[in-house]
């Protein structure tokens, strides 16, 4: 796994911190374990889906959903870091 610059050099997680290691683990089938690890995993799953899917196929409402999918990921992410710098 590559190591996080951010905490080696300023000593606290960054936003993307466990995403590598939560990817690993839904290959794995430890799909509870890798939404532990970094809960933003399946809305950023679903949102790479959407979009490669709208590649091929144009959907009506693709920029709305777009859209959501992307609000909902960044809100996840931003949650759960909050979340993770309040435990620390």
């Amino acid at each position: 796994m590559l190591p996080c610059l951010n905490k080696q050099l300023l000593g606290f997680d960054c936003f993307g911190c466990g995403i590598q290691r939560a990817f690993f683990l839904i290959l794995k089938g430890e799909f509870s374990v890798a939404f532990k690890m970094y809960p933003a995993i399946y809305p950023l799953i679903v949102l790479t889906l959407f979009l490669c899917l709208n590649f091929f196929f144009k959907f009506k409402r693709a920029n709305k959903i777009i859209n959501i999918l992307a609000v909902t990921s960044v809100a996840t992410i931003l949650v759960s870091f909050t979340i993770k710098l309040i435990n620390q």
